[in-house]
């Protein structure tokens, strides 16, 4: 069973329980949740696990889950490394339009006024 996400929810404080299947065991996860998000990233962890069983010869479902979490965990990290060199980038294509735009606004109120704003007799 292959990241299976079924729902059920508690009439008593109507908390949702997500129930996942990830690696073969099933997971309840409550709270306030999205249930398709949690679907998603069940099968997401899921896939990763399996992944690993599919290239190494791993019987520990404690180690395959060890090295899905490094994975994903490294695949984090490199996409907020991504999202910084961006902002900075982004950031500094900023600071320069700032700095573009106020020297062209006062060159622009350094300039004379036009004859037919200054034909007063």
């Amino acid at each position: 069973m292959i990241g299976k996400v079924t729902i059920n929810m508690t009439t008593e404080d109507q908390t949702k329980t997500v129930k996942v299947h990830i690696f073969g065991s099933e997971y309840g996860i409550k709270g306030d949740v999205d249930p398709d998000h949690i679907g998603k990233v069940a099968r997401y962890v899921d896939s990763k696990m399996r992944e690993i069983t599919d290239n190494l010869s791993i019987a520990s479902s404690a180690r395959v889950a060890i090295l899905a979490a490094i994975n994903i965990a490294d695949e984090l990290y490199q996409e907020r490394e991504l999202r910084q060199r961006l902002l900075l980038e982004i950031e500094g294509k900023l600071n320069g339009l700032s700095e573009t735009l106020t020297r062209t606004i006062q060159d622009e109120e350094g300039q004379p006024q036009s004859e037919s704003n200054t034909d007063e007799d």
